[in-house]
Protein backbone atom coordinates (compact mmCIF):
# COMPACT_ATOMS: atom_id res chain seq x y z
CA UNK A 1 0.00 0.00 0.00
CA UNK A 2 1.56 3.44 -0.72
CA UNK A 3 1.91 5.81 1.52
CA UNK A 4 -0.82 8.30 0.10
CA UNK A 5 -3.47 4.96 0.43
CA UNK A 6 -2.14 4.04 3.87
CA UNK A 7 -2.80 8.06 5.22
CA UNK A 8 -6.37 7.82 3.07
CA UNK A 9 -6.92 4.29 4.83
CA UNK A 10 -6.40 6.12 8.03
CA UNK A 11 -8.81 9.25 7.49
CA UNK A 12 -8.66 13.00 8.80
CA UNK A 13 -8.20 13.42 12.40
CA UNK A 14 -8.46 16.21 14.64
CA UNK A 15 -5.66 17.60 16.98
CA UNK A 16 -5.27 15.56 19.71
CA UNK A 17 -6.91 18.33 22.12
CA UNK A 18 -10.41 17.36 20.66
CA UNK A 19 -10.94 14.40 22.04
CA UNK A 20 -10.83 15.47 26.10
CA UNK A 21 -12.91 18.91 25.41
CA UNK A 22 -16.81 19.01 25.94
CA UNK A 23 -19.02 19.86 23.39
CA UNK A 24 -21.23 22.72 24.08
CA UNK A 25 -25.09 22.19 24.93
CA UNK A 26 -27.12 25.12 23.65
CA UNK A 27 -29.95 25.47 25.27
CA UNK A 28 -32.79 23.41 23.67
CA UNK A 29 -35.94 24.85 22.35
CA UNK A 30 -39.48 23.85 24.46
CA UNK A 31 -41.78 20.85 23.59
CA UNK A 32 -45.06 21.39 21.53
CA UNK A 33 -47.83 21.12 24.16
CA UNK A 34 -51.07 21.10 23.28
CA UNK A 35 -53.07 24.28 24.96
CA UNK A 36 -49.83 25.68 26.44
CA UNK A 37 -47.89 28.62 24.87
CA UNK A 38 -43.67 26.96 24.29
CA UNK A 39 -41.19 29.30 26.45
CA UNK A 40 -37.62 28.78 26.24
CA UNK A 41 -35.36 29.38 29.65
CA UNK A 42 -32.86 27.61 28.34
CA UNK A 43 -30.37 29.89 27.48
CA UNK A 44 -30.49 32.76 29.28
CA UNK A 45 -31.70 35.33 26.90
CA UNK A 46 -33.66 38.29 27.54
CA UNK A 47 -37.41 37.81 26.35
CA UNK A 48 -37.91 41.24 25.97
CA UNK A 49 -35.52 41.38 23.32
CA UNK A 50 -33.89 44.99 22.28
CA UNK A 51 -35.75 48.35 22.87
CA UNK A 52 -37.40 49.77 20.13
CA UNK A 53 -35.01 52.10 18.45
CA UNK A 54 -32.57 49.03 18.16
CA UNK A 55 -35.36 46.99 16.18
CA UNK A 56 -35.33 50.10 13.61
CA UNK A 57 -31.84 50.03 13.49
CA UNK A 58 -31.80 46.43 12.19
CA UNK A 59 -34.47 46.31 10.47
CA UNK A 60 -33.53 49.32 8.61
CA UNK A 61 -29.88 48.05 8.01
CA UNK A 62 -29.02 48.23 4.23
CA UNK A 63 -25.41 47.43 3.95
CA UNK A 64 -25.13 44.37 4.72
CA UNK A 65 -22.39 43.87 1.23
CA UNK A 66 -20.00 46.72 3.00
CA UNK A 67 -17.38 45.01 5.12
CA UNK A 68 -17.64 46.37 8.55
CA UNK A 69 -14.71 48.65 10.49
CA UNK A 70 -12.69 46.28 11.89
CA UNK A 71 -11.49 48.27 14.94
CA UNK A 72 -15.43 49.40 15.53
CA UNK A 73 -14.07 53.03 16.07
CA UNK A 74 -17.46 54.10 16.34
CA UNK A 75 -18.72 51.45 18.92
CA UNK A 76 -15.78 52.24 21.23
CA UNK A 77 -16.03 56.02 21.07
CA UNK A 78 -19.68 55.89 22.08
CA UNK A 79 -18.70 53.38 24.48
CA UNK A 80 -15.61 54.79 26.08
CA UNK A 81 -18.02 58.33 26.79
CA UNK A 82 -20.50 56.29 28.09
CA UNK A 83 -18.42 54.29 30.55
CA UNK A 84 -15.75 56.99 31.11
CA UNK A 85 -13.03 55.18 30.08
CA UNK A 86 -10.75 55.61 26.99
CA UNK A 87 -11.18 54.33 23.80
CA UNK A 88 -8.31 52.97 23.14
CA UNK A 89 -8.46 50.16 26.29
CA UNK A 90 -11.53 48.73 24.98
CA UNK A 91 -11.24 45.55 21.99
CA UNK A 92 -14.29 44.36 20.43
CA UNK A 93 -15.44 40.57 19.64
CA UNK A 94 -18.17 38.33 19.08
CA UNK A 95 -19.92 38.61 21.92
CA UNK A 96 -18.19 38.28 25.40
CA UNK A 97 -17.07 34.86 24.52
CA UNK A 98 -15.27 36.06 21.23
CA UNK A 99 -13.80 38.42 23.69
CA UNK A 100 -12.09 35.69 25.73
CA UNK A 101 -11.14 33.70 22.67
CA UNK A 102 -9.04 36.57 21.86
CA UNK A 103 -7.96 36.86 25.44
CA UNK A 104 -6.53 33.33 25.68
CA UNK A 105 -5.00 33.18 22.03
CA UNK A 106 -2.74 36.10 23.54
CA UNK A 107 -2.00 34.70 26.47
CA UNK A 108 -2.52 31.10 27.25
CA UNK A 109 -1.90 27.90 25.07
CA UNK A 110 1.05 25.35 24.11
CA UNK A 111 5.09 27.05 24.27
CA UNK A 112 7.55 25.53 21.79
CA UNK A 113 8.95 23.60 24.55
CA UNK A 114 5.85 21.24 24.62
CA UNK A 115 4.74 22.57 27.59
CA UNK A 116 1.18 24.22 28.61
CA UNK A 117 0.16 27.52 30.37
CA UNK A 118 -2.44 27.08 32.72
CA UNK A 119 -5.32 28.75 33.20
CA UNK A 120 -7.54 29.04 36.31
CA UNK A 121 -11.29 29.40 36.67
CA UNK A 122 -14.18 28.21 38.95
CA UNK A 123 -16.76 25.20 38.42
CA UNK A 124 -19.12 24.86 37.93
CA UNK A 125 -19.16 28.52 35.36
CA UNK A 126 -19.72 28.78 31.88
CA UNK A 127 -19.18 25.88 29.50
CA UNK A 128 -17.34 27.73 27.17
CA UNK A 129 -14.26 28.06 29.45
CA UNK A 130 -13.09 24.57 28.94
CA UNK A 131 -13.81 24.67 24.86
CA UNK A 132 -11.84 27.88 24.27
CA UNK A 133 -8.80 26.82 26.91
CA UNK A 134 -8.28 23.68 25.50
CA UNK A 135 -8.90 25.01 21.84
CA UNK A 136 -6.06 27.61 22.83
CA UNK A 137 -4.09 24.73 23.95
CA UNK A 138 -3.61 25.42 27.38
CA UNK A 139 -3.88 23.48 30.65
CA UNK A 140 -7.27 23.95 32.14
CA UNK A 141 -7.83 23.93 36.32
CA UNK A 142 -10.67 23.87 37.52
CA UNK A 143 -11.44 24.82 41.20
CA UNK A 144 -15.30 23.76 42.22
CA UNK A 145 -16.98 26.65 43.95
CA UNK A 146 -18.12 26.92 47.53
CA UNK A 147 -21.25 25.91 48.30
CA UNK A 148 -22.91 28.38 48.42
CA UNK A 149 -22.34 28.75 44.30
CA UNK A 150 -19.81 31.18 45.13
CA UNK A 151 -16.32 30.99 43.94
CA UNK A 152 -13.49 30.10 46.22
CA UNK A 153 -10.84 32.77 45.91
CA UNK A 154 -8.86 30.89 48.80
CA UNK A 155 -8.73 27.77 46.66
CA UNK A 156 -8.22 29.60 42.96
CA UNK A 157 -5.34 31.27 45.06
CA UNK A 158 -3.52 28.05 46.06
CA UNK A 159 -4.30 26.77 41.90
CA UNK A 160 -1.61 29.11 40.62
CA UNK A 161 2.04 27.74 39.66
CA UNK A 162 4.38 29.23 37.44
CA UNK A 163 2.45 27.67 34.16
CA UNK A 164 -0.55 29.87 35.24
CA UNK A 165 -0.99 32.28 32.89
CA UNK A 166 -4.85 33.33 32.93
CA UNK A 167 -7.32 33.22 35.95
CA UNK A 168 -11.00 33.50 34.87
CA UNK A 169 -13.56 35.09 37.51
CA UNK A 170 -17.45 35.38 36.42
CA UNK A 171 -19.36 37.38 38.78
CA UNK A 172 -22.50 37.23 38.72
CA UNK A 173 -21.52 33.51 38.19
CA UNK A 174 -23.33 31.61 35.43
CA UNK A 175 -24.76 28.85 36.50
CA UNK A 176 -24.87 29.45 39.88
CA UNK A 177 -25.86 33.50 40.47
CA UNK A 178 -23.74 34.81 43.03
CA UNK A 179 -21.89 37.79 42.44
CA UNK A 180 -18.56 38.68 43.83
CA UNK A 181 -18.04 42.14 46.47
CA UNK A 182 -15.23 44.38 45.22
CA UNK A 183 -13.44 43.71 48.61
CA UNK A 184 -13.16 40.02 47.52
CA UNK A 185 -11.97 41.06 44.43
CA UNK A 186 -9.21 43.62 45.49
CA UNK A 187 -8.25 40.84 48.10
CA UNK A 188 -7.87 38.32 45.62
CA UNK A 189 -5.70 40.72 43.18
CA UNK A 190 -2.73 41.70 45.95
CA UNK A 191 -2.44 37.71 46.08
CA UNK A 192 -2.18 37.08 42.53
CA UNK A 193 1.24 37.91 40.57
CA UNK A 194 1.16 40.93 38.22
CA UNK A 195 1.99 39.38 35.08
CA UNK A 196 -0.95 36.91 35.51
CA UNK A 197 -3.68 38.24 33.85
CA UNK A 198 -7.05 38.16 35.39
CA UNK A 199 -10.20 38.51 33.62
CA UNK A 200 -13.26 39.68 35.17
CA UNK A 201 -16.13 38.14 33.27
CA UNK A 202 -19.28 40.48 33.70
CA UNK A 203 -21.49 39.04 31.15
CA UNK A 204 -24.66 39.81 33.69
CA UNK A 205 -23.83 42.60 35.35
CA UNK A 206 -26.44 44.42 34.61
CA UNK A 207 -28.71 42.17 36.72
CA UNK A 208 -27.19 43.60 39.51
CA UNK A 209 -29.17 46.25 41.65
CA UNK A 210 -27.60 48.29 44.93
CA UNK A 211 -31.24 48.36 46.01
CA UNK A 212 -30.86 43.94 46.79
CA UNK A 213 -27.40 44.93 48.70
CA UNK A 214 -26.87 43.09 51.69
CA UNK A 215 -25.16 44.67 55.23
CA UNK A 216 -22.22 42.33 54.42
CA UNK A 217 -21.84 43.36 50.85
CA UNK A 218 -21.95 47.04 51.39
CA UNK A 219 -19.27 46.83 54.03
CA UNK A 220 -16.98 45.10 51.65
CA UNK A 221 -17.78 47.91 49.07
CA UNK A 222 -20.88 46.30 46.88
CA UNK A 223 -20.26 44.49 44.29
CA UNK A 224 -17.50 44.33 42.20
CA UNK A 225 -17.75 46.30 39.18
CA UNK A 226 -14.92 46.34 36.06
CA UNK A 227 -15.05 49.43 35.95
CA UNK A 228 -13.74 50.41 39.25
CA UNK A 229 -11.47 48.22 39.47
CA UNK A 230 -9.31 47.95 36.17
CA UNK A 231 -8.25 51.23 36.63
CA UNK A 232 -5.91 49.64 39.34
CA UNK A 233 -4.77 46.56 37.66
CA UNK A 234 -2.71 46.53 34.54
CA UNK A 235 -3.33 42.62 34.36
CA UNK A 236 -7.01 43.18 35.06
CA UNK A 237 -9.10 42.23 32.36
CA UNK A 238 -13.05 43.33 32.33
CA UNK A 239 -15.39 40.94 29.67
CA UNK A 240 -18.96 42.25 28.93
CA UNK A 241 -21.55 41.97 26.35
CA UNK A 242 -24.56 43.20 24.74
CA UNK A 243 -26.59 40.04 24.50
CA UNK A 244 -28.06 39.74 27.77
CA UNK A 245 -29.13 43.35 28.91
CA UNK A 246 -29.62 45.06 25.85
CA UNK A 247 -31.16 41.78 23.96
CA UNK A 248 -28.33 41.24 21.06
CA UNK A 249 -27.74 38.01 21.22
CA UNK A 250 -28.24 37.04 18.30
CA UNK A 251 -25.69 39.68 16.97
CA UNK A 252 -23.04 38.74 18.82
CA UNK A 253 -20.93 41.90 20.22
CA UNK A 254 -18.80 41.84 23.07
CA UNK A 255 -16.30 43.48 24.55
CA UNK A 256 -13.13 43.46 26.81
CA UNK A 257 -11.86 46.32 28.61
CA UNK A 258 -7.82 47.02 29.97
CA UNK A 259 -4.80 48.60 29.72
CA UNK A 260 -2.26 49.23 26.39
CA UNK A 261 -0.37 46.68 28.54
CA UNK A 262 -2.95 44.28 26.99
CA UNK A 263 -4.50 45.69 24.47
CA UNK A 264 -1.66 45.63 22.48
CA UNK A 265 -1.83 42.32 22.32
CA UNK A 266 -5.72 41.83 21.88
CA UNK A 267 -5.57 44.04 19.10
CA UNK A 268 -3.18 40.99 17.20
CA UNK A 269 -5.37 38.28 18.68
CA UNK A 270 -8.81 39.68 17.56
CA UNK A 271 -10.62 38.26 14.74
CA UNK A 272 -10.97 40.79 12.14
CA UNK A 273 -14.86 41.67 11.07
CA UNK A 274 -15.97 39.89 14.00
CA UNK A 275 -18.46 42.27 14.55
CA UNK A 276 -20.68 43.25 11.65
CA UNK A 277 -22.06 46.34 11.22
CA UNK A 278 -25.17 45.91 11.93
CA UNK A 279 -24.06 44.51 15.41
CA UNK A 280 -22.64 47.60 15.92
CA UNK A 281 -25.33 50.01 15.12
CA UNK A 282 -27.37 47.74 17.41
CA UNK A 283 -24.93 48.88 20.01
CA UNK A 284 -24.50 51.87 19.90
CA UNK A 285 -28.26 52.56 19.70
CA UNK A 286 -28.60 50.71 22.60
CA UNK A 287 -26.14 52.73 25.23
CA UNK A 288 -27.70 55.92 23.28
CA UNK A 289 -31.47 54.48 24.46
CA UNK A 290 -29.67 53.15 27.89
CA UNK A 291 -32.56 54.49 30.05
CA UNK A 292 -34.95 51.82 28.14
CA UNK A 293 -32.35 49.27 28.29
CA UNK A 294 -32.10 49.85 32.09
CA UNK A 295 -36.02 49.71 32.72
CA UNK A 296 -36.54 46.18 30.78
CA UNK A 297 -33.60 44.95 33.29
CA UNK A 298 -35.63 45.92 36.28
CA UNK A 299 -38.78 44.73 34.81
CA UNK A 300 -36.70 41.48 34.40
CA UNK A 301 -35.61 42.09 38.03
CA UNK A 302 -38.67 42.60 39.38
CA UNK A 303 -39.54 39.28 37.68
CA UNK A 304 -36.46 37.62 39.08
CA UNK A 305 -37.65 38.30 42.69
CA UNK A 306 -40.85 37.14 42.22
CA UNK A 307 -38.87 34.00 41.44
CA UNK A 308 -37.05 33.90 44.10
CA UNK A 309 -39.43 34.98 46.98
CA UNK A 310 -41.78 32.49 45.04
CA UNK A 311 -39.50 29.05 45.40
CA UNK A 312 -38.61 30.28 48.57
CA UNK A 313 -41.79 30.24 50.60
CA UNK A 314 -42.34 26.69 48.44
CA UNK A 315 -39.24 25.62 50.89
CA UNK A 316 -36.81 25.25 48.06
CA UNK A 317 -32.81 26.09 49.16
CA UNK A 318 -31.02 27.70 46.41
CA UNK A 319 -27.36 30.05 45.82
CA UNK A 320 -28.43 33.96 46.14
CA UNK A 321 -28.81 34.79 42.36
CA UNK A 322 -27.75 38.12 41.11
CA UNK A 323 -28.61 37.65 37.03
CA UNK A 324 -31.49 36.76 34.86
CA UNK A 325 -31.67 32.97 36.27
CA UNK A 326 -31.62 30.84 39.43
CA UNK A 327 -29.99 27.66 40.29
CA UNK A 328 -31.84 24.73 41.32
CA UNK A 329 -29.23 22.02 42.88
CA UNK A 330 -30.94 18.82 42.37
CA UNK A 331 -28.56 16.26 42.48
CA UNK A 332 -29.49 13.21 41.06
CA UNK A 333 -32.98 14.72 40.09
CA UNK A 334 -31.69 16.99 37.92
CA UNK A 335 -33.20 15.10 34.45
CA UNK A 336 -36.45 14.36 36.27
CA UNK A 337 -37.03 18.39 36.72
CA UNK A 338 -36.07 19.03 33.17
CA UNK A 339 -38.26 16.43 32.05
CA UNK A 340 -41.19 17.67 34.03
CA UNK A 341 -40.35 21.29 32.54
CA UNK A 342 -40.28 19.46 29.33
CA UNK A 343 -43.95 18.21 29.59
CA UNK A 344 -45.32 21.87 30.77
CA UNK A 345 -43.70 23.40 27.39
CA UNK A 346 -41.14 25.42 29.37
CA UNK A 347 -37.07 24.19 28.47
CA UNK A 348 -34.65 24.73 31.08
CA UNK A 349 -30.94 24.06 31.58
CA UNK A 350 -30.01 20.94 32.80
CA UNK A 351 -26.26 20.60 34.28
CA UNK A 352 -26.02 16.84 34.26
CA UNK A 353 -27.13 15.26 37.75
CA UNK A 354 -25.88 18.47 39.60
CA UNK A 355 -29.13 20.80 38.75
CA UNK A 356 -31.17 23.30 36.70
CA UNK A 357 -30.74 26.72 35.99
CA UNK A 358 -33.61 28.58 34.65
CA UNK A 359 -33.59 31.88 33.13
CA UNK A 360 -36.24 34.44 34.16
CA UNK A 361 -38.77 34.96 30.78
CA UNK A 362 -42.06 36.27 30.21
CA UNK A 363 -44.50 36.50 32.65
CA UNK A 364 -46.38 33.51 32.15
CA UNK A 365 -43.43 31.26 32.12
CA UNK A 366 -42.17 32.64 35.25
CA UNK A 367 -45.58 31.95 36.47
CA UNK A 368 -45.60 28.42 34.85
CA UNK A 369 -41.81 27.61 36.25
CA UNK A 370 -43.16 28.47 39.80
CA UNK A 371 -46.19 25.79 40.08
CA UNK A 372 -43.93 23.16 38.41
CA UNK A 373 -41.44 23.48 41.22
CA UNK A 374 -43.82 23.54 43.62
CA UNK A 375 -45.31 20.11 41.85
CA UNK A 376 -41.86 18.37 42.03
CA UNK A 377 -41.52 19.89 45.74
CA UNK A 378 -44.16 17.75 46.58
CA UNK A 379 -43.52 15.01 44.40
CA UNK A 380 -40.20 14.49 46.28
CA UNK A 381 -42.35 14.81 50.04
CA UNK A 382 -44.29 11.84 49.28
Amino acid sequence: MSENEQAVSRGITPREVFSGLPKYAAGKPPRAVEGLTQYKLSSNENPYGPVPAVREVIRDFATANRYPDPLCTRLRGVLGEHLGVDPADIVTGAGSLGALSQILAAFAGGNSDGTQDEVIYPWRSFEAYPIVTGLAGAREVRVPNLPSGEHDLEAMTRAITDSTKVIILCTPNNPTGPALTKKKVQDFMARVPSHIVVVLDEAYLEFCQESELTEAEIAEGGLAEGMDLYPDYENLVVLRTFSKAAGLAGLRVGYSISHPEVTQYLRVSATTFAVTAVAEEAAITSIEHDAEVRDQVRRLVSERTRVVDGLASQGWTFPVTRANFVWLPLGERTQEFAELADENALSVRAFGAEGVRVSIGEEEANTRFLRIAEEFSQQGER
